[in-house]
């Protein structure tokens, strides 16, 4: 193990500049051998603890962190089998991604909010808004639908698997389209993230003026608490992206980039389930608009809690478990 004096610290560029390679290397994980994997991991965290020490509040710090607990779990892996390395992405890369870039995933939601209230308000306060947003067509049906006793006919009007593959198909399209549009330093998913803000506010606000705020929630949110969360992540994917371009740091401009890219790739990539499965929720559970309240609120209650625990609480307790396992 090396060991660093203590008393004149390297700078922060310069510290990052002679072990940028070697930390690339270690992030592949491409060792040969368990003992060797071991090696690196011993190493890395000599690396974190000299960051933890001078440069503690530093990005460099986040990416040792990040680099450490990678190495970590694949000591544990079993590397005969693909099917583990499969699980393992989302059990612990993932996550530590969503840690990693907690700041780019907070500005998506906080763009997302700020454009649905301007949503909310610009519908409240100006008549054609809403059918300027979501379309003659839309609010015509709906409210015949409405007259009919049924505002939420329009989720029964195609059948189940047709439905689900053109849900699934539009909103991958759509997910992909905002990360790859952060190439554009960040606008692209910026754009995106305001423009479905400000659809999903009036459209809200529309159900809510017609008294029906309160059932649109336990009937839409049934599909929309993970819809409208991978939309989110996907923006934020998009930021990532973008970061590497605006934001290089110690890297040169192409590594940033490059590594921005890989990262950012991975996110919008990992939540390709979560976009499947709000699908199948909109496509065979949403129709059913007379299910009982307890179901519905079962049903969002779990999504919402799930994506908190999987996109927040989760990733932080990853990184903490792996920081007491530096500090022993």
């Amino acid at each position: 193990m090396k060991i660093r004096a203590l008393t004149k610290p390297m700078r922060e560029s310069l510290f990052v500049k002679q072990n940028s390679s070697k930390w690339k290397s270690y992030e592949q994980m491409s060792a040969a051998t368990p003992d060797e994997l071991a090696d690196r991991f011993v190493d890395i965290t000599n690396d974190l603890a000299y960051a933890k020490t001078f440069y503690p509040k530093s990005k460099t710090t986040e990416y040792l962190n990040g680099i450490a607990a990678l190495l970590h779990q694949s000591i544990y892996k079993n590397k005969k089998e693909d099917t583990n390395t499969f699980i393992e992405f989302w059990k612990f890369e993932l996550p530590i991604l969503f840690y990693t870039y907690r700041r780019q995933l907070l500005y998506a939601l906080i763009f997302f909010v700020i454009s649905s209230l301007i949503g909310i308000l610009s519908a409240k306060y100006d008549d054609s808004f809403l059918r300027l947003i979501l379309g003659d067509g839309y609010v015509n049906m709906t409210n015949e639908n409405i007259a009919k006793g049924d505002p939420f006919g329009v989720y029964k009007k195609q059948g189940e698997f047709s439905m689900f593959f053109m849900i699934a198909a539009n909103n991958i399209y759509v997910s992909l389209l905002m990360f790859v549009s952060g190439i554009f330093f960040s606008i692209g998913p910026v754009f995106f993230i305001l423009r479905n803000g400000i659809m999903l506010g009036s459209f809200e606000y529309y159900f809510f003026s017609k008294g029906l705020g309160l059932e649109s929630i336990l009937v839409i949110w049934i599909h929309g608490t993970l819809e409208i969360s991978a939309i989110i992540i996907a923006g934020g994917a998009g930021l990532v992206l973008g970061h590497g371009l605006l934001f290089p740091k110690t890297y040169t401009r192409l590594q940033a980039f490059i590594k921005s890219a890989k990262d950012g790739t991975k996110i919008a990539l990992g939540i390709l389930p979560i976009i499947v499965v709000a699908a199948i929720f909109e496509s065979f559970v949403t129709r059913h608009t007379d299910m009982p309240i307890w179901l519905s609120v079962s049903i969002l209650g779990g999504s919402f809690l799930f994506m908190v625990w999987y996109v927040v609480l989760y990733p932080a307790q990853l990184i903490k478990r792996t920081q007491n396992i530096n500090n022993v």
